[in-house]
């Protein structure tokens, strides 16, 4: 029997289980690795921070096969030299024939005193449901700072002002505008909701330190309650550890075939992977259809077709649960239409 172990079972690791089991030969076994025994939307956290949708509304089950076999568990050790992975706790290593690693990324804290101690975060369903606790449990006019005006503050900062309105939320940008990564037209109508909605932005913020009630900002503290971090992502820290050649953002260099070209037997996809597009669930899932259509093509013996590039559709956001902001057709949108266009992305996720 082969063995095809992957690593995650995120949006480019349910594509490929996607992709393989229609046609999956008999020979060979699938083991899927993740922390939890389903399927996490992370597109979806920022409702459960915010405390606007229940857990539910951001898992989905993973699909039973005769040939697949799910470990729920902690990665300790990716061990490429012999071929295997150490579990925390699971009863014995999993040896591999082909590994996939897409583990998703996690906080980058860039050095900054305090960071990591007392700021709650939207990374992973633990966190962000422990956000959640946090900001739920405030009582009235408690105070709320989200760090960082990319899409995961943008869309934290006005879910949890849509679901508390007594709140004081401030929201510090390093930039002189929000999400600029977006078109002017957005970042304008993004400002504008914000100033509409009484949410404080400061923008050309510079974090010195963060305390367990309070942020220093260029020199001025601010006292809060709860302190959120969405100021940047580095890979996993397992993959940080791999003996593989990485780019300046730590992320592993692929070849044309999301191989690491010293252990080809060996994919990377996702926000692990050196790529010229910026993280998203959307990059992750394209990467994992061809993967699957890579793999596939060895495990049957055959050459396979070069994969091409990835062609991305644009990027939704949301502000609250019936406004937001895309582009969409290659043109910058913003209100209802975008918002309902996130919202059947999410219902064809679940469905798929």
């Amino acid at each position: 029997m082969k063995r095809l172990v992957i690593l995650g079972g995120g949006y480019g690791g349910l594509n490929i289980l996607h992709g393989l089991l229609d046609d999956l030969p008999k020979d060979v076994h699938i083991v899927v690795v993740d922390r939890n025994p389903y399927h996490s939307l992370k597109t979806e956290f920022y409702t459960i921070a915010a405390g606007t949708e229940s857990d539910r509304h951001a898992r989905v089950d993973f699909p039973e096969h005769d040939q697949v076999e799910y470990v729920f568990d902690e990665i300790e050790k990716i061990d490429v030299e012999n071929e295997k992975v150490l579990m925390k706790n699971f009863a014995y290593d999993i040896d591999y024939d082909y590994l996939v690693i897409g583990l998703g990324c996690e906080d980058n804290y860039h050095g900054i005193e305090g960071a990591r101690e007392f700021t709650e975060s939207v990374q992973s369903f633990s966190q962000a449901r422990s956000a959640g606790y946090s900001i739920n449990n405030l009582g009235a006019y408690g105070k709320v700072t989200i760090v960082g005006a990319g899409l995961s503050g943008i869309e934290v900062a006005s879910e949890v002002r849509e679901s508390r309105s007594d709140l004081n939320i401030r929201l510090l940008d390093r930039g002189e505008t929000v999400l600029k990564a977006f078109d002017h037209k957005i970042q304008k109508y993004v400002e504008k909701w914000f100033h509409e909605h009484d949410v404080e932005v400061i923008h050309n913020a510079n974090v010195e330190y963060v305390e367990r009630d309070g942020v220093c900002n260029n020199g001025l503290c601010y006292m809060n309650d709860v302190t959120v971090w969405t100021a940047g992502v580095q890979p996993n820290y397992l993959v940080r550890e791999l003996p593989f050649d990485k780019d300046v953002q730590h992320k592993v260099i692929v070849n044309d075939y999301y191989q690491v070209p010293s252990h080809q037997n060996v994919y990377v996809i996702g926000d692990c992977a050196s790529a010229e597009h910026s993280p998203s669930a959307q990059l992750a899932g394209q990467q994992g259809e061809k993967v699957a259509e890579v793999i596939l093509a060895f495990l049957k013996s055959r050459v396979p077709e070069p994969p091409g590039e990835v062609k991305l559709k644009g990027a939704l956001g949301s502000l609250g649960k019936n406004d937001g902001f895309g582009n969409m057709l290659q043109k910058p949108m913003t209100g209802v239409l975008p918002r309902l266009a996130k919202s059947g992305v999410l219902w064809l996720s679940k469905r798929h």
